[in-house]
């Protein structure tokens, strides 16, 4: 593990970030710094640093902007109410950006390069960690090609940095929000052999299409099915899905081209102490749909770092119609997986699993 030179920078007055941390919003202000590091193929990983943040400056043919080959996470930094900084399972991420990777023919970072920048980071811009109701200070880490050329090759030059965003509830007030979900038949998310299980770009990109169909039929969200026979559940657009049995049974799709996501797999670990069981199983929407008017599926839920737990109250296709999950409202077992996780991360209640990692 490299030591990270700590660069000069400027950091903006105590009255302008005080005002941004009284509504940080999501995703929209950032810190005074940011993790860099260098690769290419003589040196590998070298020149770690943190540095102002500022903008990168790179060549117009850089292989990111022409082939997408870069990878990316998300984290969280929580301040506890001793005002101590902690992190959440960020060894999982580390695994996981590793694999995207892998997968995008990109350099590997070392877990202990990953974990030490991410902790540099917090320590430095602790006084950009917000301290109110489910604040937090949001991570990305991301690394992207920009060797100079047009042929589709990977890349000799790569950059890795890590920036910091100070963020409130991702759907403001309470966090909760609950959606419907709009049933795409005519996008597909992924397919066994392609990109599905990578945190990358061009997942990302190719969603928004589909949102925007969601958003057309005054759904928040869009559930997709598998590519091949349109028939099985993947995700349900950024996040992963779940739901909840009358025989008390908390389902999410298995892992194979969705993204192993971390709350998620929380969850599941966490199920148990809900007096539910945990089982990961193909889902066919024909399932989803009959449990729903039978009441053998009770709650329906997606999952991801940024808004952690999102009630899904009813879903809506072009062959089906609308359809609402129980009595419309977001189900009491969800909500209490939810306050369970978030009391984890903010210290209110024990870890029995060993998630958090003190900061500073």
């Amino acid at each position: 593990m490299a030591e990270f030179r700590l660069e000069t920078a400027v950091r903006r007055p105590e009255a302008e970030r005080n005002a941004i941390l009284a509504a940080p919003g999501f995703g929209s202000n950032f810190s005074d710094h940011m993790v860099v590091i260098d690769w290419d193929r003589e040196r590998g990983w070298h020149d770690h640093r943190i540095t102002g943040y500022a903008p990168f400056t790179l060549d117009p043919a850089s292989a990111v902007f022409h082939y997408a080959q870069e990878a990316f996470e998300g984290l969280k930094a929580y301040a506890h109410a001793d005002g101590s900084l902690w992190r959440f399972r960020a060894e999982v991420n580390a695994a996981r950006f590793q694999r995207s990777a892998r997968r995008l023919a990109l350099p590997e970072l070392s877990t202990g390069d990953f974990l030490a920048g991410i902790d540099r980071l917090v320590e430095v811009d602790r006084d950009w960690v917000p301290r109110g109701a489910e604040q937090s200070l949001y991570l990305r880490p991301f690394m992207f090609a920009h060797s100079a050329f047009l042929a589709v090759k990977p890349s000799a030059t790569v950059t890795y940095a890590v920036i910091a965003s100070p963020s409130g509830a991702y759907f403001g007030g309470s966090g909760v929000q609950p959606v419907k979900i709009w049933v795409s038949r005519d996008f597909s998310r992924a397919a066994p052999g392609g990109t599905g299980f990578a945190k990358c770009g061009g997942n990302y990109a190719a969603s928004l299409a589909a949102a925007n169909e969601a958003a057309a039929h005054g759904c928040g969200q869009v559930l997709y099915l598998d590519g091949a026979e349109h028939r099985w559940l993947e995700e349900c657009g950024t996040m992963n899905f779940m739901m909840i049995t009358a025989g008390g049974q908390l389902v999410t799709p298995a892992l194979g081209s969705i993204l192993d996501g971390i709350t998620r797999d929380s969850l599941l670990t966490l199920a148990g102490e809900h007096g539910l069981e945990a089982v990961e199983r193909p889902i066919s929407i024909d399932e989803l749909r009959d449990g729903i008017a039978s009441g053998q599926v009770t709650e329906t839920f997606a999952c991801g770092t940024a808004a952690v737990i999102t009630p899904i109250t009813g879903f809506d296709s072009p062959e089906h119609g609308a359809q609402v999950v129980g009595d419309g409202e977001p189900g009491e077992k969800t909500g209490r997986l939810r306050a369970h996780l978030l009391d984890i991360q903010y210290g209110r209640a024990e870890d029995r699993h060993g998630w958090m990692h003190r900061v500073a």
